[in-house]
């Protein structure tokens, strides 16, 4: 037997996959230059940690998680938070070393598991399916003695029919069958998550691994919950879902083509963009120009802090100020 997802494509989930086909499109061809595109890579990778272990409650900031990886050590963190950081950079290795298989078998996603929750699970062993009932807030899952089969049903959907559809809606129909299954005693949430970066690595979508729409779910994890729950209270109707993974894959893509023209920037040092300094960006495509005092209210930073997001921009040729010293407004320089 086959899983059947239930969804309709509406109007709203149409036009936002578009956008992201034409966005996709814009970030392939702007790929020429290699010599970025190891050090976008990784920042992209590290951002994808960050975000998908904050989501399930690590303390770790992006820069501590940038440390860890880099091999170097923090002090006062506790072994079990840096051992989740370090599993997930294992395990999206792995995922990206592996983009190219062509069937996906039980063995695969034990093995992924394993590498995601090794050390670090409450209960359960880590890469092998769960043998004890569970419940996830108000939600529960399917009895243990269903999660084989379920799991089998799910992975010949994925294997045959869901390449039938664009990978921006199968990864996210992936993402949720796997947190509903809850096919692992702990973990399920970060195992959901890489494989649905998975699929869009499989299937071609981000050939250069530059995406981390993880960032989205973290920055409003109410919304991603709630996302996820109301799948359930639509007698699993994927369609509001769906709308919600493919916005959030727009956003993830508009980011990665800022980051993009950070890096194509010829500088000397590539610069890497904090969060805010995104924020910065995406205020003064919106607003044309902005007065220094509209930067730090808008970002609710002091004076100086607005300066200290603003300095490497101007550094690195993204932003320019016009105007005197009075009058000066900053607006994006043009590329």
């Amino acid at each position: 037997m086959v899983y059947v997802p239930k969804f309709i494509i509406t109007p709203h989930l149409l036009a936002e996959v578009e956008q992201v086909a034409a966005l996709r499109e814009r970030i392939q061809s702007a790929v020429v230059d290699l010599a970025w595109i190891p050090a976008l890579q990784k920042d992209t990778r590290t951002r994808n940690v960050h975000a998908s272990t904050a989501i399930e409650g690590n303390p770790l900031t992006l820069e501590q998680v940038r440390v860890l990886d880099e091999g170097r050590e923090l002090s006062a963190v506790g072994p079990r938070h840096e051992r989740e950081v370090l599993n997930y950079f294992a395990g999206l290795r792995h995922v990206e070393k592996n983009a190219a298989i062509k069937t996906i078998r039980h063995t695969d996603i034990l093995e992924l598991h394993r590498i995601l929750a090794g050390e670090v699970m409450d209960q359960g062993t880590a890469g092998k399916y769960r043998t004890i009932g569970v419940r996830v807030g108000e939600y529960l899952p399917p009895p243990p003695e269903a999660v084989s089969g379920l799991m089998f049903e799910l992975l010949e959907w994925w294997n045959t029919t869901s390449q039938q559809l664009s990978p921006v809606i199968s990864s996210a129909i992936l993402h949720y069958r796997v947190e509903a299954i809850h096919p692992f005693a702990d973990g399920n949430g970060r195992t959901g998550r890489a494989l649905a970066l998975w699929e869009l690595y499989r299937r071609g979508f981000d050939t250069h691994h530059i995406f981390s729409v993880d960032e989205y779910y973290w920055e409003d994890r109410p919304r991603y919950y709630a996302a996820l729950a109301a799948v359930r209270q639509d007698g699993e109707d994927l369609t509001g879902w769906l709308e919600y993974c493919t916005t959030g894959l727009k956003q993830t893509l508009e980011r990665a083509w800022l980051r993009i023209q950070t890096f194509q920037i010829k500088s000397v040092e590539k610069l890497v963009l904090r969060p805010r300094q995104e924020q910065l960006l995406h205020l003064l495509r919106d607003h044309g120009s902005m007065a220094p005092s509209e930067i730090w209210q808008a970002l609710s930073v002091s004076r100086q802090g607005a300066m200290d997001l603003l300095r490497p921009l101007l550094d690195a040729g993204l932003v320019e100020k016009i105007g005197g010293k009075k009058t000066g407004h900053y607006v994006l320089k043009k590329q």
